[in-house]
C-alpha cells in the first residue's frame, strides 16, 4: 500500500504492473499510463469552493487559490481567462481563506461536510471523479492475459475503456 499520489509514478515506471488510483489524480499528473477501467467506486467532486457569502472576486488583485491540485485548478481558471494565484498545500485547506493565505480553495469533496463545517460553499464543480484501474504501458502487452484475468475476476461487471491495438 502506497499514497495515492504515489501511484501513478509507480505504474509508469514499472515499479507496479497495475495500481488503483482517483481520475483527480490521473489529471492532475498527466502520466504516461493505460486507464482501462472506471472502477465506478470512490465517487467525489473537485470543487471551487470558499466561505459562504464572502465576494468570488478579491478587487486590484488576482484570485489567490489554496489547493492540492495546481495544475488543473490553474487550468480551470485560464479557462475562464481569470488571474490566478495558485497556493500548493497538502491539507487543511480550509484554514487559508480563514488566516488570509488565499480567497478560495479547491479540494475534493465527497458530502461537503468539512466545507460546512468550515462556513464554506461550494461555488462551482471542475471535476467528478472515481477510482480507476491504471496500467503500465509496458506490461499491457507482456502481461494482458494475467492483467485481463485480474480485471475479469475482481471486476466483472465493469465496462472496459477502449485501449488501443499496440499500447
Amino acid at each position: 500500500m502506497i499514497r495515492g499520489a504515489d501511484v501513478l509514478p509507480y505504474v509508469e515506471h514499472g515499479g507496479a504492473d497495475m495500481g488503483i488510483v482517483g481520475l483527480d489524480l490521473i489529471l492532475e499528473q498527466s502520466r504516461n499510463v493505460l486507464e482501462p477501467m472506471d472502477l465506478k467506486i470512490g465517487l467525489c467532486r473537485l470543487v471551487v469552493a470558499g466561505p459562504k457569502g464572502c465576494p468570488d472576486f478579491p478587487a486590484g488583485r488576482p484570485l489567490r487559490i489554496a489547493t492540492k491540485y495546481p495544475r488543473l485548478s490553474e487550468q480551470f481558471f485560464l479557462d475562464r481567462g481569470l488571474s490566478v494565484e495558485i497556493l500548493k498545500l497538502y491539507g487543511s485547506l480550509e484554514l487559508a481563506p480563514k488566516v488570509g493565505m488565499a480567497d478560495q480553495i479547491v479540494d475534493l469533496v465527497a458530502t461537503g461536510r468539512t466545507l460546512r463545517e468550515n462556513q464554506m460553499e461550494i461555488q462551482e464543480e471542475i471535476l467528478v471523479s472515481t477510482a480507476r484501474l491504471v496500467v503500465n504501458r509496458a506490461s499491457w502487452p507482456i502481461r494482458n492475459k494475467e492483467i485481463r484475468l485480474f480485471m475479469d475476476r475482481i471486476l466483472p461487471n465493469l465496462p472496459r475503456q477502449p485501449v488501443i491495438s499496440g499500447e
